[in-house]
């Protein structure tokens, strides 16, 4: 597979790999965002001992250079907007929250674009688990901004021109499997509900999120097979919002041109932004999939799908590209 190139502000960086996702433990956030009552150390697990994660992190004792981006924190504190003002998971101080979020995003705005800081390897805990820390201020950055459960690291290692290693640490946010708050979607629904429109508009506006209904039924009239793994049984397909629900208007909720009908897996890719499409049906890989995940898919940049419907999406397509696709 050829190495994917990146820009990151000015410079340009070979991707070696990505480690896809390391979970955010509540033992391993501060104590504002806690939700149980273990106390952590800063230690970041990392993965389990094997050649996977030394292939990826280096051998044992490694100490790494790393840095974060301004505009992936500001990003991730936006994604998760509405657990931090309206919280649904039983943190020790939720009505703190709130403010919280206001003084946060303060703070990082007035931040530089690039944050540096050193990882070492905590091998002196014994067992096949591997840790990471620091007494870096910005590494203790992500765990302040963290909530436990619903907030994952992916890490890019990364070739720099001169030859020099760095590790690229990005924040995300994942609902639990859902791309939105849920309270976020319920709101979004209960205006629907209380539009002056017919009740069958309504209906179908509210089950056109899950890809049901009319907006289900029109994709398949369109293409009745997933156009990348040509599976056309009905009953492995899901409707995938091309400009996902939430983001879109009453007319593009229920547009079939604004979807496609994958099955499960690139269903997933798609909606959360690891694949895309250009116009002349080839395949956008982010680089936050790993080489062995591509792999096992069996994708790669520039691949082409002709029966990809393209026609009458472009305008959706390029919206997430811009948006949506995990650059």
């Amino acid at each position: 597979m050829t190495s994917m190139i990146i820009q990151i502000l000015n410079d340009t960086f070979k991707v070696v790999d990505a480690k896809e996702k390391i979970t955010i433990a509540d033992s391993f956030v501060l104590k504002s965002n806690k939700i149980g009552t273990a106390h952590g150390e800063g230690k970041l697990y990392v993965g389990n001992e094997n050649k996977e994660t030394l292939d990826f992190f280096g051998k044992r004792g490694f100490v790494l250079e790393c840095f974060l981006l301004k505009k992936d924190i500001i990003e991730y504190l936006t994604g998760c907007k509405e657990e931090y003002k309206k919280p649904e998971q039983p943190y020790q101080e939720p009505e703190s929250l709130p403010r919280l979020w206001d003084e946060r995003i303060k703070k990082i705005k007035q931040l530089g674009d690039i944050l540096t800081f050193s990882i070492f390897d905590q091998k002196q805990i014994k067992g096949s688990r591997v840790y990471v820390n620091t007494k870096d201020i910005n590494y203790k950055l992500i765990r302040e901004l963290s909530l436990p459960n619903i907030s994952y690291l992916s890490v890019l290692k990364l070739e720099s021109k001169e030859n020099k290693i760095l590790y690229y640490f990005k924040p995300f946010v994942d609902y639990f499997g859902e791309y939105e708050n849920t309270s976020f979607v319920k709101e979004i629904e209960k205006q629907i509900r209380e539009e002056n429109i017919p009740q069958k508009k309504k209906d179908n506006l509210i089950r056109a999120r899950k890809g049901q209904g009319k907006y289900r039924s029109d994709l398949l009239k369109q293409c009745p097979f997933c156009p990348i793994t040509l599976i056309s049984d009905d009953r492995l397909l899901i409707a995938s919002h091309i400009k996902p629900w939430v983001k879109s208007n009453d007319i593009e909720k229920t547009d079939p041109k604004n979807g496609f009908m994958f099955t499960p897996t690139y269903d997933f890719l798609f909606d959360r932004g690891y694949i895309s499409f250009n116009d002349d049906q080839k395949i956008i890989v982010s680089p936050w999939l790993s080489k062995m995940t591509c792999s096992k898919l069996n994708i790669s940049n520039n691949k082409n799908y002709p029966m990809l419907p393209i026609d009458g999406k472009e305008g959706y397509l390029e919206y997430h590209r811009k948006n949506i696709f995990k650059k």
